[in-house]
């Protein structure tokens, strides 16, 4: 015997159309913070300095990275598009960042041969950013 759940008596089914809400804020407050933040925390300056970039590419990460969190967050409302241009625009960063400067130790702690840690939360947030941009506003 199967019993059937109708959505209007299940909580968690009215309010899971709303769950999108929940990586989308994951990614674009790391996104939005880390972005807003190289242009007035140490400056672009350092960070270019830290990564070993030019100046206009460090520039051009920090835009990506606000355009990235701003374009995931706009894309609820602006259309599937919009999404997948926010995630897109994410996955080189992200990638860049993996490569450059966590490759090589898994755990997120700093140690003397990775000071700012290893891949573990930059290959999370390239998992969320696949997930948006395959899916789109798809639920």
């Amino acid at each position: 015997m199967t019993t059937t759940r109708s959505v209007e008596n299940d909580p968690l089914a009215q309010v899971s159309r709303h769950a999108h809400w929940l990586l989308r804020f994951a990614l674009a407050s790391v996104f939005l913070y880390m972005g807003i933040d190289k242009f007035m925390g140490g400056g672009i300056r350092e960070f270019a300095d830290i990564m070993a970039l030019p100046y206009l590419i460090a520039v051009l990460v920090a835009l990506a990275e606000i355009g990235a969190g701003a374009f995931i967050i706009a894309g609820a409302v602006l259309g599937t598009w919009i999404t997948r241009l926010g995630a897109l625009a994410a996955l080189p960063v992200l990638l860049g960042a993996i490569f450059m400067m966590h490759w090589g130790q898994w755990h997120f702690m700093a140690t003397p041969t990775h000071p700012l840690g290893g891949m573990m939360f930059q290959v999370t947030l390239v998992m969320l950013a696949l997930y948006l941009l395959l899916r789109g506003n798809e639920a």
